[in-house]
């Protein structure tokens, strides 16, 4: 799973791909909502705020 940027969308599809040979699902942020889960304050590859979670 990564909660990524918009910058490094695309790594996060590749790593996805490399580690679990299946294409990811990718959500906006904005639009979902987790009970039990917070998304981190930053993206995973870097200090911008997180757009997209890769899963």
């Amino acid at each position: 799973m990564f909660v990524v940027c918009s910058e490094h969308l695309e790594q996060a599809i590749d790593e996805f791909v490399d580690a679990y040979e299946s294409p990811p699902d990718i959500h906006l942020l904005a639009e979902i909502i987790f009970t039990e889960w917070t998304a981190p304050p930053t993206c995973h590859f870097c200090s911008a705020p997180p757009k997209f979670l890769v899963v």
